[in-house]
């Protein structure tokens, strides 16, 4: 499109050549832009992105005001982006297949599992990282093409509406709800809130569309509620859909399972740690199935997956133990699996490094209280680090040590682990305990 086109279509003016065209993809950050490409510009409390605009690669500028580059001028540069990916993906709709996923945790992993299944099935476009809000979900619309059969997006939510206003830009033809938990609940008040918020991806769904609903969250399988379309349920019950058997762990934690459904099964290996994956898989493998994905094609896309960086990523150190990275986000359920998995690990000992949990609310001290009491029954040493968290160490008692900052942790942590050791390190973003994995090796 040209930019002339693009201004007619959000409601901008073009300062400079509106005869530029914009071919390639769109983006945030500077640095990432293409020739082709579209810079959207963000004035933020303390940076603004159009100060930038005679850094990047791109060609044009989508912004509040004009800059260095062809630019199309808005008053709302988030409002103008989503009506610009709303517009590109209807032209593309009718090769086109919409994946979405939501969930209280699990997302990013489950969008990785999805990207591939359906990559074995057709050219596919999936969410970068965690992108899932009111931008992430435009920007990686714009990513899709003529040549794309699969748009998979991840789809998060802090409010009440949040999801409904993203299916209101694309809506799925297949919607998958993974649990209800308590990420957020500082932001939603209550599971009940949270609930709604993620039923409102079921609601959003295209006609005939089909929800896909974890038949072990007795909130989630209530969703069929909302839709007239065909459900599929995943999960470990004995009324799921897409069923989960035979679950064994390798020396890693790694799951092997077999997935039943209508009769078929396969076998799947997941590279990655975590018996919870299996669940994540369940659900990808029932969305191929709602696309016409066989299930034994699934399986094997599967068995070579690969997750997002900081989700349960599995590394050795330079000492030789075990890292399990798992520090992109954290909240009282994610964690427990975390430490289910550190538990599955073989090793010499099992180090639980755990940072706050945010987001959550009047409950923050009793679910670090809780998580603590988890992690000591275990872990063989339980480091937590941050004054939010220091509840968990409280409950970890003998075997837990407190550290007020991530340097502190890492000093002790450097000092201590040796060949043998397995270390896991989770919590949420705002914590950037990914400073001490990094650390670490």
């Amino acid at each position: 499109m040209s930019l002339a086109e693009i201004a007619a279509l959000v409601g901008g003016r073009v300062a400079g050549d509106a005869r530029v065209s914009v071919s390639a993809p769109a983006v945030l950050d500077s640095r990432h832009g293409e020739p082709g490409g579209l810079f959207v510009a963000m004035a933020g409390e303390h940076v603004d992105g159009h100060d930038y605009a005679d850094r990047t690669r791109a060609t044009a500028v989508l912004g509040s005001r004009a800059t260095a580059l062809p630019t199309v001028v808005v008053d709302d540069v988030p409002a103008a982006l989503q009506t610009l990916a709303a517009h590109s993906v209807a032209r593309l709709r009718e090769r086109l297949t919409v994946l979405a996923v939501t969930g209280s945790q699990g997302k990013t992993s489950t969008k990785d599992l999805l990207s591939a299944v359906f990559s074995s099935a057709g050219a596919t476009v999936a969410t970068h990282g965690s992108y899932n809000n009111e931008l992430g979900v435009p920007l990686t619309m714009l990513r899709a093409d003529a040549r794309t059969r699969f748009l998979a997006l991840e789809m998060g939510a802090r409010h009440i509406g949040d999801i409904a206003h993203l299916t209101g830009l694309v809506a799925p033809d297949v919607a998958i709800v993974l649990n209800v938990g308590q990420a957020h609940i500082g932001e939603f008040g209550s599971r009940a809130a949270i609930a709604r918020t993620k039923g409102e991806l079921v609601q959003g769904l295209a006609p005939g569309g089909t929800a896909i609903l974890n038949a072990d969250d007795p909130r989630v399988v209530a969703m069929r509620a909302l839709t007239d379309g065909p459900v599929l349920t995943f999960g470990r019950a004995r009324h799921a859909d897409v069923r989960v058997q035979d679950l064994v762990l390798d020396r890693l934690g790694r799951a092997t399972f077999t997935l039943r459904a209508s009769g078929a099964s396969a076998r799947v290996a997941l590279p990655v740690a975590g018996a919870h994956q299996a669940l994540n898989a369940a659900a990808a493998a029932a969305a191929g199935l709602a696309a016409g994905v066989p299930l034994l094609t699934s399986a094997v896309a599967l068995s070579t997956a690969s997750l997002s960086r900081w989700r349960m990523e599995l590394r050795t150190l330079p000492c030789g133990a075990t890292l399990l990275d798992d520090t992109y986000n954290a909240n009282p359920d994610s964690t427990r699996a975390a430490l289910d998995a550190l538990a599955a690990v073989a090793g010499r000992r099992r180090i639980a490094v755990l940072g706050s949990m945010l987001e959550l609310g009047a409950d923050s001290e009793a679910e670090h209280r809780a998580v603590g009491a988890y992690a000591a029954a275990r872990a063989d040493l339980v480091a937590v680090i941050g004054e939010t968290a220091r509840p968990a160490a409280d409950a970890a008692g003998e075997r837990a040590v407190a550290f007020t900052d991530n340097r502190a942790a890492v000093a002790w942590l450097s000092g201590i682990v040796t060949g043998g050791d397995v270390v896991l390190v989770k919590a949420s973003r705002g914590a950037r305990l990914d400073e001490v994995a990094a650390a670490l090796g």
